[in-house]
């Protein structure tokens, strides 16, 4: 026998608690049994004044960007519109069924207002990572180290076009050093210092996110973009990262990110890496510091007739 539904339970009064309609296994309640944001009122609280209209809750803010990035929406935008109609997103940011939610820009002028230029996103990130190294999740011996672009919001076509001087490799001095150290345990005489000028490149900047850099896709495809170096443990939790404009190397990007682990994450002994990191100064410099670079082989480059 055939079913049909009546759409009179569309308007049925009944009563509910919001807190019954989400299910008890949904994500929103593992992360707000297991991550307590209530210190970041404390990290804050300077940017507040004392007097004045009330703001938004600054947690229900970083739960709203929290929710975006967990979820995977693209855009503040429809993020706001999901959170409207979504109860198990307003049990989360503790707003009732029929409470007006903050309007999409809300995020974008407090950013823009208050967090930016802040360490508060960080200062987020390592408290979390400081959790989970708390409950014994992270394994740092062998550290996992990769790049990836990230496409930006900007045209192709809107750009200018800067003529810039070539940046010197960051361990140049360094290299210098070792040269003149070996000449003299040879007996030869130091190298004459060069006086050419320094070398000039022309580079492509977006007029809409200057930030960015021109990234070449493949053949073909070209686009402005960002380039993020992220640092894994083993049981796949992001320990750092370094975000740079998209055409800036790998190798480069590196020295930056390499310095913060150092400094944070003593217990790394192997570094896994791919090609993109293979350059004789990152893997002298792993080496010394008494780390294991892992990195795949590479077929030397040679002219054509050459082994």
């Amino acid at each position: 026998m055939m079913g049909k539904k009546d759409s009179v339970e569309r308007t049925q009064m009944e009563i509910a608690s919001l807190d019954d309609l989400v299910p008890k296994n949904h994500l929103v309640r593992k992360l707000d049994e297991a991550i307590d944001l209530s210190f970041i009122y404390d990290e804050v609280k300077e940017l507040y004044s004392d007097c004045g209209r009330e703001s938004i809750d600054p947690v229900v803010l970083i739960k709203i960007a929290m929710i975006q990035y967990i979820f995977g929406i693209p855009s503040m935008r429809k993020t706001i519109r999901e959170i409207e109609v979504n109860f198990a997103y307003r049990w989360y940011l503790g707003y009732g069924m029929y409470e007006e939610i903050p309007h999409f820009s809300t995020f974008g002028k407090n950013y823009t207002r208050r967090f930016k230029d802040t360490d508060l996103f960080e200062k987020i990130f390592t408290r979390i990572l400081a959790e989970v190294a708390a409950n014994g999740f992270l394994d740092t011996e062998s550290l996992f180290i990769d790049g990836t672009h990230i496409k930006a919001s900007a045209n192709a076509h809107k750009y200018r076009n800067e003529i810039i001087q070539k940046e010197t490799r960051v361990y140049e001095k360094e290299l210098q050093e070792e040269i003149e150290r070996d000449r003299a345990a040879h007996g030869k005489k130091p190298l004459k210092e060069s006086q050419k000028e320094p070398e000039e490149i022309c580079r492509k900047v977006s007029t809409t996110d200057p930030d960015s850099g021109w990234f070449h896709k493949g053949e073909h495809k070209q686009v402005f973009a960002y380039a993020a170096n992220t640092c894994c443990d083993k049981n796949n939790y992001i320990l750092d990262f370094e975000v740079t404009a998209g055409n800036i190397h790998d190798s480069v990007s590196f020295w930056e990110l390499y310095r913060r682990l150092k400094r944070d994450w003593k217990y790394g002994v192997y570094y896994v890496m791919d090609a993109g990191y293979k350059i004789p100064a990152i893997t002298r410099q792993l080496i010394k510091d008494g780390k294991i670079p892992v990195m795949p082989y590479k077929r030397p480059v040679t002219k054509e007739g050459f082994f």
